[in-house]
């Protein structure tokens, strides 16, 4: 969209063209509100195009704006003209990087400051969790005064999911899935379809430092093909080919930065700033002694001086008893458990012990008070219970019960007991999480209540509520506030920090994490939390109220906040955690493990049992994202079909029905061959992407849980070969969906029931002989009775019930050989016959540790 001078776009009136790249056109315009000129990059028309990509968009946009650093480019605002979405940022005169290196090569000097400069920028944008993932000289702007900007920071992930094909972004296919970046500036994980971090963007600094020293690319062929050889197999020619004058120290700096595995790289942006801090301190010490030349003999009394002054402070030191150089501080960890199992939650005590529920060896949950003096362990008599909170007179909040609505959100009986001696007193059902006030009387709960979740503090009085889900409430010590973890999406555990005043008045502390499990307030007021940039396994992480967050401790295995105690000390859970995918198939006289990496469900199973629908989430994932694979039952590789969650496949196999990784409420169609990916309409209808056998047996139609707006939720019907969703079933009847084998009927289980739905708009009625926690998973093959199991007994019974009289017999049990760690089993799926099958269980081995010193 060209604009014309005089042209606005909201406040902002158009002087004239700045230029124009992939990611758009920038124009000069002035802000009449505060009487400065300011630049608009006016983006592409695909971005309009694609509604989910605006909102998504917009998200990043304002999250791009918190990057408040003189070396990264400020964005100002975000708005839309015409349905055409533009940002405002500040204007920048001088030029791009790109045309500097047109002339040749830089100055050690200036190539050294601007690399200083850049790394800067990029350590204070890894700080906040932002990944450029395409540096490069066109990114790269200086400034007149000498200043760098980078460019386009928080922008580059947006081109993704559209596969812009310009000069600002290349989407390039590997064996390993689909690859973004500039070729020649990527990372050789990035070449290979891996997560990007922020290693990654030090690789892609290197290569642009290397062509500031030399005048050349540190990586080019003669094709893109050529180019990513020469990154993920080759080294860059010696800098001293091209430029002489390029110091050892500043050399093995480039070298670090592109060592091809990301362990063997600088770690952080920070300490890349660092070396070159000391090689630029050594440029001006030696620019000194040239401008004085200073002949070299009188050089040596210096140094002798120099020597004896340190070995002078150095005998000081040791006549002091070495107190004037304390050792450095770093925390201690003190182990507390030494069984297997899983811990669930603990809480300090006002006494100093931490009362924990865990479930040890394989036994049902028990809680446990530890000493972090003796390191021992005592049952308080407790059993089936969750921890929640402890009051200051060391009152006990537990949650008993608990029952799956979806995945992680597992609401059950909040109660009330002393630390031992008695049995637990229930008091409100439905609560998720639940924490005392300062007070040691009203209590703050997240609850689900008519199919929304909500908090609620004190009970009765609802502060915030949401669509998707809340955990981990937790009162601040002065009583004016609540924390808690945002769920966005129904039963994932993705999510942010937030606070929410006694008001109602919510605020959102951090960033989307792709998991978020603990939350806790620290003495200073900073709330420390637990998430994972990738992956199940947590790091520490603290926020200020004002947003400010920072990475306090990460270790191997990960580590899942406890509690902090009044005097500091953190009581944390360290372990590791894996989820299975285990399979009987034919030919198999055993279980087979099918799992990808470390967090593996399976979805779907074909009727002969020769192929399984898998679902990869965690750290072993190719990008970073939910992934869908197809694997042979045999144990052949899987093959990677794409982004998203695994739903179903489709009779004929031709395709795989799966919900976008962008938005859960849309569903995409993966072909099993050849093709290209298929987009549903969806229209005012927003899907529940749940797993179930969705697909009726013609291939050519899916059922599903929906709702739109002025209406409940309940189930629709779509043709994959054109047209809108349409009902089917009365309004307030959804969930869960698994169609008969005849195609006449689903079944659909929402939180309290289990549902009998005819397609062809007859009158739905309960499933008799259902329990509320059962989930059914199949239809027996002449469409008259369904399996069900309950995946929170281990071992998981499956059970045949008639649909007609609820009559129930047991027909298999599923276990993993070794119960320890185990928290539940499923999903299960099963063919229509029992011959095959396949069966899914996470582990979680974990001890407790009280950790002094971390800051």
């Amino acid at each position: 969209m060209a604009l014309a001078s005089g042209m606005k776009l909201g406040p902002y009136e158009v002087s004239g063209t700045v230029g124009a790249g992939g990611m758009g056109e920038v124009y000069r315009a002035r802000d009449p509100r505060l009487q400065r000129d300011v630049a608009v990059k006016v983006l592409p028309a695909s971005f309009s195009a694609d509604a989910q990509r605006l909102r998504r968009f917009e998200q990043e946009a304002r999250a791009a704006a918190s990057l408040n650093h003189p070396n990264i480019l400020a964005v100002h605002d975000f708005g839309l003209h015409d349905g055409t979405p533009y940002i405002v940022s500040e204007l920048l005169e001088g030029e791009t990087l790109r045309s500097r290196l047109q002339t040749g090569a830089l100055p050690v000097r200036k190539a050294v400051d601007y690399s200083l400069q850049i790394t800067r920028g990029l350590g204070a944008a890894h700080d906040k969790g932002f990944i450029h993932r395409d540096l490069k000289p066109e990114n790269i702007f200086i400034t007149k005064d000498g200043r760098v900007k980078i460019l386009d920071f928080g922008l580059a992930k947006l081109t993704q999911p559209a596969g812009d094909g310009v000069e600002a972004m290349q989407t390039v296919e590997s064996a390993e899935g689909s690859i973004v970046g500039t070729v020649g500036y990527m990372s050789p994980e990035q070449v290979r379809g891996r997560t990007a971090d922020a290693r990654s963007d030090i690789f892609a600094f290197g290569a642009v430092l290397y062509e500031m020293l030399s005048g050349q690319r540190a990586f080019k062929g003669d094709s893109a093909a050529d180019t990513i050889t020469a990154i993920l197999t080759k080294e860059p020619p010696e800098l001293t080919q091209s430029n002489g004058q390029v110091p050892p120290a500043l050399d093995r700096i480039v070298r670090h930065c592109l060592e091809k595995s990301p362990e063997e790289r600088f770690q952080s942006a920070r300490d890349v700033a660092f070396d070159l801090e000391t090689i630029s301190s050594v440029s001006s010490t030696a620019a000194g002694q040239v401008t004085v030349a200073t002949p070299r003999r009188k050089l040596w009394p210096r140094v002798i001086a120099g020597i004896a002054a340190v070995l002078a402070l150095l005998a000081i030191g040791v006549l002091a008893g070495r107190k004037t150089v304390p050792p450095p501080s770093v925390p201690l960890y003190r182990q507390l458990t030494f069984r297997r199992g899983t811990i669930m939650n603990g809480r300090f005590a006002p006494d100093g012990q931490i009362v924990y529920a865990a479930r040890w060896d394989g036994n049902p949950a028990e809680v446990f008070t530890a000493s972090t003096e003796t390191r021992g362990s005592a049952s308080t008599g407790i059993h089936g219970a969750d921890v929640q909170s402890i009051s200051r007179s060391g009152e006990l909040l537990l949650v008993l019960n608990r029952h799956v609505v979806f995945a992680f959100a597992r609401p059950g009986t909040l109660a009330r007991s002393p630390r031992s001696g008695f049995a637990p007193r229930p008091i409100l059902d439905d609560v998720q999480d639940a924490d005392w006030g300062p007070d040691g009387s009203n209590i703050a709960v997240t609850r689900y209540v008519d199919r929304r979740f909500r908090l609620e503090y004190p009970i009765g009085k609802v502060l915030y509520e949401t669509n998707g889900w809340i955990s981990f409430p937790r009162v601040s010590p002065k009583g004016d506030m609540v924390a808690f973890l945002d769920h966005p999406v129904f039963g994932d555990d993705g999510g942010s920090v937030a606070v929410v005043d006694l008001a109602g008045h919510k605020r959102t502390l951090s960033h989307t994490y792709p998991s978020t499990q603990a939350l806790s307030w620290a003495k200073d007021g900073e709330l420390w939390f637990s998430a994972s940039i990738n992956g199940t396994a947590a790091d520490l992480f603290g926020t200020t109220l004002k947003g400010q967050e920072r990475t306090i401790a990460s270790v191997p295995g990960g580590l899942r906040l406890l509690d902090i105690s009044n005097d500091g000390r953190v009581a944390v859970a360290q372990g590791h955690v894996r989820r299975s995918d285990v399979v009987l198939g034919p030919g198999q006289t055993g279980e087979r493990d099918l799992a990808v990496a470390d967090w593996t469900l399976g979805t779907d199973l074909t009727p002969d049992g020769k192929t399984i629908l898998l679902e990869e989430e965690a750290e072993g994932n190719t990008n970073g994202v939910y992934s869908v694979y197809l694997r042979n039952t045999d144990g052949s590789p899987p093959i990677r079909l794409g982004d998203g969650s695994a739903i179903g496949i489709s009779p004929d196999r031709n395709w795989v029905l799966s919900g976008t990784t962008a938005s859960p409420t849309e569903f995409v169609l993966l072909p099993t061959g050849s093709g290209e990916p298929r987009h549903l309409p969806r229209g005012p209808v927003a899907a529940f992407p749940v797993p179930g056998h969705y697909w009726l047996p013609d291939s050519r139609h899916i059922v599903f849980s929906g709702v739109e707006p002025g209406h409940k939720p309940r189930i629709y019907v779509q043709d994959i070969d054109g047209g809108l969703p349409r009902a089917v079933g009365p309004e307030g009847i959804a969930g869960a969906v698994i169609v008969s084998p005849d195609g006449k009927s689903t079944t659909v289980k929402d939180e309290e029931h289990t549902w009998l739905v005819p397609l062809d708009g007859a009158p739905a009625r309960q499933l008799a002989g259902v329990g509320r926690d059962e989930i059914v998973i199949n239809w027996s093959p002449d469409s008259r009775s369904v399996f069900v199991f309950n995946n929170l007994e281990i071992p998981a019974k499956v059970f045949r019930v008639n649909t007609s009289d609820g009559k129930r017999e047991l027909v298999k049990q599923f276990a993993p050989a070794d119960p320890a760690g185990v928290g539940s089993v499923g999903p299960i799926q099963v063919t229509p016959d029992l011959r095959f099958y396949s069966y899914g269980f996470d582990r979680y081995l974990t001890d407790m540790y009280a950790v002094a010193g971390l800051k």
